[in-house]
């Protein structure tokens, strides 16, 4: 069973199409407007393995949050429609990567509880065109629309260089999570 899916957002302020295939080979066709946001994403998909493609026209003469939360809501929605019944999944898994002095630390766990526990700060107020405050916001949006709860803590001096570890490590641990073990919904419930 191919574990793709596709959904669309259409606002008065973007217009957002996600692509995704979890069991793909780190093929992207990323195009949001936004240079370093798509940077990122071209690095969680090569580190995570999926095939990923968003393509997005947004209100970026008013700023990056309307394209940044956006991108998170419908990339969160096409994510948890892949996974579908989660039938034989991990479901939870973790990953550490480190980025010259910059460390990323990342746990999930798609159990169906969208939460977030977010421990980042940044130095600068925007990297490239993208706002820094938006990275979390980003996190947590894509979170909240998947129905996942990621945990995720991100400790360094380069702004850059957090940032990239936490994309990284954030597609790793979804990798892993993702990943078809056995046959039965890994729950108690039966239900996830």
């Amino acid at each position: 069973m191919m574990r793709k899916a596709q959904k669309s957002r259409k606002t008065h302020e973007t217009e957002v199409k996600v692509d995704v295939n979890l069991d793909g080979e780190g093929n992207y066709i990323i195009d949001t407007g936004l240079k370093f946001l798509d940077h990122m994403l071209e690095s969680f998909t090569i580190h995570g393995l999926f095939d990923l493609e968003i393509k997005v026209r947004g209100d970026l003469e008013v700023d990056d949050h309307h394209t940044i939360e956006d991108v998170g809501i419908t990339f969160g929605k096409a994510f948890k429609k892949a996974l579908s019944d989660k039938k034989g999944i991990k479901r939870m898994a973790h990953a550490i990567v480190p980025m010259d002095e910059s460390i990323a630390m990342v746990a999930v766990d798609l159990g169906g509880r969208a939460y977030t526990v977010l421990d980042m700060e940044f130095e600068r107020e925007k990297i490239g065109e993208i706002s820094t405050e938006n990275i979390p916001h980003f996190i947590d949006s894509f979170a909240k629309n998947a129905k996942i709860n990621i945990h995720a803590k991100v400790k360094g001096k380069n702004d850059h260089h957090k940032i990239e570890a936490l994309f990284k490590a954030l597609a790793i641990a979804l990798k892993n999570a993702v990943k078809i073990e056995h046959q039965k919904i890994p729950s108690t419930k039966g239900d996830l």
